[in-house]
């Protein structure tokens, strides 16, 4: 069982940067692949980027690349999204969630087997 809290959210004016934080619970932290997805008002949940265990590899949905960087660190079982040059569209609520799996694209929601409770993000215009 892993528990996940995320944390960083709030209102930026778009330009501006946030970090998101997720704090998992357990020592199998490092077994898990993270993903970061996000839900807008009045849309279904999207992806948004993911970390292999070791964090050697990371994979972005096309709408966030070249802005938006996963990291992790197993020591403090916490993974990171670092949200850069923010748009009014990036605005959502953002989950992290884990995959007990590392050996696929981690897409879907389905491919997820714990999931937090979510973070607000706003970014004005």
């Amino acid at each position: 069982q892993v528990q996940l809290v995320e944390s960083g959210g709030g209102l930026v004016q778009a330009g501006g940067s946030l970090r998101l934080s997720c704090a998992a619970s357990g020592r199998t932290f490092s077994s898990y692949a993270m993903g970061w997805f996000r839900q807008a008002p009045g849309k279904e949940r999207e992806f948004v980027g993911r970390i292999s265990w070791s964090g050697r590899s990371t994979y972005y949905a096309d709408s966030v690349k070249g802005r938006f960087t996963i990291s992790r660190d197993n020591a403090k079982n916490t993974v990171y999204l670092q949200m850069n040059s923010l748009k009014p569209e990036d605005t959502a609520v953002y989950y992290c969630a884990a995959d007990r799996s590392d050996y696929r694209l981690g897409v879907s929601e389905g491919e997820y087997d714990y999931w937090g409770q979510g973070t607000q993000v706003t970014v004005s215009s």
